[in-house]
Order: C-alpha cells, then structure tokens, then sequence
C-alpha cells in the first residue's frame, strides 16, 4: 500500500517586520504563523515565503518592530473590568469632582440603592491630595450606603454603609486590620486592609453575566496595549463562574492565570478546610483560562504594610501583619503537598521578614519545591540580607514599579524619602540573582511600555525619580516583563519568547524600544496585538484576511 506525500505546512500568516526582537538574543525579520503557534522564523524578509500558499496573510509590517506580547505577573482584571459597572471617579480631580460623581449616581438610583465607586483612584489624582471624607461621601448621598475603594487595601465609607456591615463605635479593629475613628471613638469612614473586606462583604455584587461582559471588554483594553498574559493577582470562589463564562463565550482577549483568595479571616481549621474542598490544583485549565494558584496578603500596602520601623507620618504605627505565621504555615504546607502554588502579597520589610520564615519552614517541611511554587508578590521594601534569603529558597519574586510610579508620592508622606527611593531595587534583586516577573498591579488597563520606562528611569507620576540608582536597562525589563512572567506560570516552554514551537502572541511597535530614546518609551503603544494566532488588537486591520 502507497500513500500520497503530504502536503507541505503552509503558513497561516506570514509576517515581514523591521526587526521582530525573539528576547533570546536573536533578530529576525520575518515569523510565520500556523494555528495558534509560531512555526518559523528567519534573519531575511523573504526567507520564508516558500511555506506561503495561496491563502497565506502575507502580512508587511516592515514599518513596525514586533515583541513576544507582555505577560502580566500580578494585576486585577476582574476588579478592572468590576470598575466599569461602578461610579467611575478615577476620572476625577478634585474632591469636589469625586462627591459630584457620586451625587449624580445618587440622584438616579432607586432609594437605599449602594453606590459603589471604582477602586482605580488615589489621592495624587485630586488637587488637594487627600481622600475624601465619610461625611462628604454621605453628604454627596443622602439616604444612600456609600463605598469608595481605593486600591486593595484602603476605602472610604458613609455611616450608611458601615452600619449596614455592622461596624460601628464599638467594633473593634478586625485581624490584620483598621477602622479608622474620630476623637471621640467614633467610626470616620477609613477602612484599611481587612477591614475594607469587613464592609465590603455587604455591598451588592455584580451578576455573574454582567462581570463576563465586563471582562470581555476590559480584556480587550489591555489587549490594545500588547498584553496577551495576565495573571490575575486575587479572585474568590465567587468570582470563578463569571471567568469560566467568559472564556465559555468566547470573550477572553488575553490569557488569565487567576489566584483564589485565601483569607486571613478564616481560622486555621477554616483555612485547611476550603483548600481541602477546592477539588482541584495549581495548572487546571486551558491556554486561556487556567488557575495559577493560592493568594495570600501578609500585610497592608502603602498604608498598612508590616514595617520595622515607624512611619514617616506617624510614629506609632508600623503596620500590620494579618496572618499568624505558625498558622499560615500550617495552611501552606497542607496547599503545597495538595499540588498547588503560592502567592503572598508583602510591601513592607517586616512582612517581608516574616514571610520568608513562613516560606522557609514550608521547605523545611516538605522538601525541595519546583521553581515558582512559593512566589512573594511585591516586596516592596527590603534589605540585603533578606533579599538573598529569597534567592537562596529558591522563592520568585513579582515586582510592580507601577506602584512606586502610581503612588509615589503617598510613598514619600507615609514611608519617607529614603524608604520611597529604595522601593523594589530591581538592579540589588538581578545581581543576587533572583527570578523576577514584572506585572502592573493598577486595577485598570496600564501601558507595559511605561512600566518598562519606569524601571529604565525610575520615574514617577508626581513624584519624580525615585531611587535612580536602581534603574535597570530596557532589554532587562522587557525579559521580566515576557520571559520572566512566563516562568512565573510554568509556561517558559510555551511563551515569553519568539521561538518555533511557542503559541503565537505578538505585540507591535511603531518604534523599536530596544534603540527608541527613553522618553519615547513612556507614550508608546502597540499598532496590533496577537494571541495565540489570532488578533486581538489590529485597528489598521494589518492581519485581516
């Protein structure tokens, strides 16, 4: 019995570029695509258009410079895309702009109705840089609970609101938390780290078909900027179905790594209890939706972090630690032998510290670990010797600069200058050694060209530069921010890279960030995404068949 020879692999898509920059070192000038993967490469324009058929996209995108597409180690799609169905008053800049946004809400909602903000703002966006108040917030809403988060780790709320969680002058401070009060004990409206999760537990949630939407939308966003991974840094169990209906419908534009919550609030028993109930582990999913691991918060962020010294502002506070660490031990090691990967949140040194005797006595207990398994989120301050325990357990590390160049200037009142110019020293971590992957952490759709500005320059929003000394260089970023992230996710095999055999997600460029001037960087944007074979970003309609 004979068979016909097979037809030879034509390209789905062939594209010719400036430069296509694989981050291994090497330069090309053109890639093909088959599927959902890159199939070949080569030095020449023309050196593969002998795999082109007659329903080859041939692709001239001789004007651009071509990238793996950015993996996000650690941001918050879900509270990003949350955003879009709330008060939007990150738009706003002033307090009298804010209360004015949440007046209007009021005004047309039905009576009682919560009106919750978007938690993308922070005080340096408003002219008077402060947060606004519990009474301009119930004055704004009369009648009406009132929520405005401010990033993960701090809110505000109208008495409205807190009375309806149950928290009133007598409440006491929750575990690895903080009500702020008013001289004479009672509740000012500040919610700070656990006890932001305290009220928030009570206002109204999203249907699981309008956060699907959201997130199809938002994906979309981030997409347009050249995202085409992003680990999705803290989700609960109510969450999940409306990301398995979005990946159901079709409406993921990027790939999503999500961390399920495990909640300091919970006791030991509790803890162990729920990860015993998941009936799954770290990997489970597809390329497009797959469950990373476990989410921890050691301590707070810039208010709140665990520090070990005083606050710049405030002499009597150095934070706060939310977990116990004999407990939070106990609950990593049952995790870890469960086949499932760890992610903790620590800003502060202390957290820090204390974090790694956690990590390190897991080991201890359970042997050696693969790459990745035990990851510290953030670790925004540090010192020396800490730094080379993390290198040493063998514990990766997600940075964010976006936070020093988002807040830097709430840094400098509550850390102090010296601390704020120390934030997240990438060069101190490189030179150890470390497995670095950087990410955003911003709640909204956040341009990966000016986080790899910031770490190039160690720029700042409103606060200037910030610790120069610590800058690295662009072709390093650009690693943590595609190779780095890849291995964060296990997927070094499969993405981070231009290389025959990986899935095809691209981002491209007007101009080349490996020889654009710096400042150049900061405002730049991509002309067309692709992920996995396909475009998710291409106004021009530079890949339309």
């Amino acid at each position: 019995m004979t068979r016909e020879p097979a037809e030879p692999m034509r390209l789905d898509y062939l594209i010719k570029a400036a430069s296509i920059h694989a981050m291994t070192g090497a330069t090309y000038r053109s890639v093909g695509l088959h599927g959902t993967q890159i199939v070949a490469t080569s030095r020449e324009p023309d050196g593969l258009d002998d795999l082109a058929g007659p329903d080859t996209v041939r692709a001239d995108l001789r004007d651009l410079t071509v990238l793996p597409a950015f993996s996000d180690s650690h941001e918050h799609l879900m509270e990003a895309s949350r955003n879009t169905l709330l008060v939007p008053v990150d738009k706003a800049r002033s307090v009298a702009e804010f209360t004015g946004m949440v007046r209007q809400a009021a005004r047309v909602a039905r009576p009682g109705k919560w009106i919750i903000t978007s938690m993308g703002w922070y005080e340096s966006n408003l002219a008077e840089n402060r947060l606004p108040t519990g009474a301009e917030l119930a004055a704004a809403a009369p009648g009406h609970p009132v929520f405005a988060r401010r990033g993960g780790h701090l809110a505000v709320a109208n008495t409205l609101a807190l009375q309806a969680a149950g928290v009133g002058p007598d409440t006491p401070d929750p575990p690895g938390g903080k009500i702020g009060r008013l001289p004479d004990g009672r509740p000012n409206g500040v919610l700070e780290s656990a006890a932001v999760y305290q009220v928030a537990a009570f206002a109204p949630a999203p249907s699981a078909d309008e956060l699907a939407g959201a997130i199809g939308t938002r994906s979309g966003e981030y997409a347009a900027l050249g995202v085409g991974t992003l680990r999705e840094a803290m989700i609960t169990l109510d969450d999940l179905p409306a990301y398995q209906q979005a990946w159901r419908d079709g409406l993921l534009n990027v790939r999503v790594r999500p961390l399920i919550r495990i909640g300091n609030e919970l006791s030991t028993a509790e803890a162990l209890a729920f990860i015993r109930r998941l009936g799954t582990w770290s990997g489970f999913g597809d390329d497009w939706l797959r469950i990373w691991g476990l989410k921890f918060v050691m301590d707070g962020g810039v208010e709140g972090g665990a520090l070990d010294q005083p606050y710049a502002d405030d002499p009597a506070n150095s934070g706060h630690l939310n977990w116990d660490p004999a407990a939070m031990t106990e609950v990593c090691i049952e995790a870890v032998r469960r086949g499932w990967r760890i992610g903790t949140h620590a800003a502060g040194d202390r957290a820090m510290r204390t974090l790694l005797d956690v990590y390190e006595e897991v080991v201890a207990q359970t042997g050696s670990l693969p790459p990745w398994t035990l990851v510290i989120e953030h670790a925004l301050l540090s010192d020396r010797p800490q730094r080379q325990r993390a290198v040493r357990g063998g514990f990766g590390v997600t940075v964010q600069h976006s936070l020093l160049w988002n807040m830097g200037s709430e840094m400098l009142i509550t850390w102090g200058p010296e601390r704020t110019r120390q934030v997240n020293p990438l060069d101190e971590w490189l030179a150890l050694g470390a497995s670095l992957a950087a990410g955003s952490d911003i709640a909204w759709p956040f341009n990966p060209m000016t986080n790899v500005w910031g770490m190039a320059t160690r720029g700042t929003k409103s606060a200037g530069i910030q610790g120069p000394e610590h800058a690295i260089d662009v072709p390093t970023a650009l690693r943590l921010y595609t190779l780095g992230s890849a291995a964060l996710n296990g997927e070094a095999d499969r993405l981070g890279s231009i290389v025959p055999g990986k899935l095809a997600d691209l981002v491209a460029y007007r101009r080349d960030p490996l020889t654009a001037d710096l400042d150049e960087l900061a405002d730049l944007k991509p002309e067309l995404t692709v992920v996995g074979g396909r475009a998710t970003h291409d106004p021009d309609k530079r890949l339309a068949r």
